[in-house]
């Protein structure tokens, strides 16, 4: 399978984050999320069934894997497997380039779409939660991320 880079579905709703969509297939969901200054990637989740796949392409990542918090830069590559809490964003002060994949894909492109309707306002944001069977995402607190992303953002994750 090839996918141009002119083929690419991008949404950018989200004034601190631009996603492009590159590949979504049964074996694997592809995407590169750029996001800007600090800014939030995804809140805490994990996936029961998928392994994702985070390649730093430029600037810092900061994510939450297990109950430890990780800087992540440029060339750095991390597995996540199935059922591993996670979640990322921007380091302060920093962009974050990065390459996304999950595999097995599952039609995942139809979610990163939801959350670009949420972004406009012509979605309810309950969908996202009542669609994490469907999608494989299964949102949850986690305090320590609270506690690290406060000192990105005023306010936190």
């Amino acid at each position: 399978m090839l996918v141009r880079a002119n083929a690419n579905e991008i949404h950018d709703a989200d004034p601190n984050s631009v996603l492009h969509l590159i590949a979504d297939t049964e074996t694997v969901t592809s995407n590169r999320s750029v996001f800007r200054d600090g800014s939030d990637g995804a809140p805490p989740h994990f996936h029961t069934r998928a392994s994702e796949m985070f390649y730093v392409l430029g600037g810092e990542l900061e994510m939450l894997v297990d109950d430890q918090v990780l800087t992540l830069t440029k060339g750095d590559f991390l597995l996540v497997p199935p059922r591993t809490p996670h979640a990322f964003g921007a380091v302060a002060g920093k962009d974050a380039d990065v390459l996304c994949v999950f595999t097995p894909g599952m039609g995942r492109f139809d979610y990163y779409r939801l959350l670009d309707r949420v972004q406009r306002g012509e979605a309810d944001p309950k969908e996202i939660a009542a669609s994490s069977q469907r999608f494989d995402n299964h949102y949850f607190e986690s305090p320590l991320w609270k506690k690290t992303r406060e000192r990105v953002s005023p306010g936190g994750a």
